[in-house]
């Protein structure tokens, strides 16, 4: 009989978390001589994949909050990593641009994040991975949906 505390183990949003949460540990672990967190990577890929953007924009495609995914652009600014320049038709709003520090970085780290997902691979075929990010890929625009009609 399962109990419970096991059944909550098992919802979607336990186990998702819970697996974001080890394999963000996996690739923080490959980062530790670079000094920069999964986080701050992730948002400087995305800098790095399309210069130019806003912060909103970034945050969308980051998967973080505006507020957070300030701090992290105001730390990786402090780290020399990337810069921001004023928008010509919004005052208010800045691009984000990667510096060749930045750049030189991504390239560099890239391979742990490849490392680290080939490592996950070693447990499921490459159907079963396939399919994984299709469905993950599905929940993401469906959660995206949700989250815009609010």
């Amino acid at each position: 009989m399962t109990t419970q505390h096991n059944q909550s183990e098992l919802t979607l949003g336990f186990m998702m978390g819970t697996t974001y949460r080890k394999l963000s540990a996996l690739f923080q672990n490959g980062l530790k001589e670079y000094d920069i967190t999964p986080e701050q990577w992730s948002v400087l890929f995305q800098v790095d994949r399309t210069e130019g953007l806003i912060q909103k924009d970034i945050a969308k495609r980051s998967g973080k909050d505006k507020p957070t995914t300030t701090r992290i652009l105001d730390h990786l600014e402090g780290k020399g990593l990337i810069y921001k320049r004023t928008g010509e038709n919004d005052r208010r709003s800045f691009k984000v641009y990667i510096t060749e520090k930045g750049r030189a970085l991504i390239k560099e780290t890239f391979p742990i994040e490849d490392q680290v997902t080939d490592e996950i691979m070693n447990c499921i075929s490459s159907d079963e991975y396939e399919l994984l990010m299709g469905l993950l890929l599905r929940i993401n625009n469906h959660i995206d949906q949700i989250n815009d009609g609010e």
